[in-house]
């Protein structure tokens, strides 16, 4: 859990220095959402520390009120930048910031969802999955950087809502995994008939 916390709190540390470079409202609704993919790990941490179900249940439920959260104020930012359009800069390092993110979140959803397994926790590994998903959001990033410099200024906010429509999707799968599983409950994946 430290080692996903450390690896998202620095992803999200640089997102952050690059946006106050950038503007982007596709970056701010990524590092919004790493920096509280980052704090999910706390709860999910100690609820494992007191060996308690009951815990690891309700810090998987934080985790889904935290990812609607971050949903929220992407959307409402996004929103924001639709009516005030501006300008976006350094679009190469806004680049280089979505890529840190997806590897970032690759390397957290890797280290929840091994220990997700081991563990048998539905919580952990919901949230590996959502890391793992939120990756893929990072390089959203990058299509923004790319669309920007290709003269589409309104590009930056148009991949902001998708990232966010994303965010709610992800919002909604985390809570079908958290309220039908119970801590212990081994998630197996969906086998395909032939």
């Amino acid at each position: 859990m430290s080692i996903s916390l450390g690896v998202l709190a620095v992803a999200t540390a640089s997102q952050l220095v690059v946006f106050v470079l950038s503007h982007s409202v596709a970056l701010l609704a990524d590092l919004i959402h790493n920096g509280g993919d980052a704090l999910t790990a706390l709860p999910l941490g100690i609820a494992f520390f007191l060996r308690s179900f009951r815990g690891e249940k309700l810090a998987g439920l934080f985790v889904v009120l935290t990812i609607f959260v971050s949903a929220c104020v992407a959307l409402y930012e996004t929103i924001q930048r639709f009516i005030r359009p501006q300008h976006l800069s350094h679009l190469w390092v806004l680049a280089a910031a979505g890529v840190i993110g997806f590897v970032g979140n690759e390397i957290a959803a890797q280290v929840r969802l091994h220990a997700g397994r081991r563990l048998s926790s539905p919580a952990l590994i919901a949230d590996g999955n959502h890391a793992r998903i939120d990756g893929f959001v990072s390089l959203g990033v990058v299509a923004s950087a790319a669309v920007v410099s290709l003269g589409a200024r309104v590009g930056d906010p148009i991949i902001g809502l998708a990232i966010t429509l994303l965010i709610l999707k992800i919002t909604w799968d985390s809570w079908r995994t958290v309220s039908t599983t119970d801590p212990g409950e081994m998630i197996e994946p969906p086998s395909h008939d032939h």
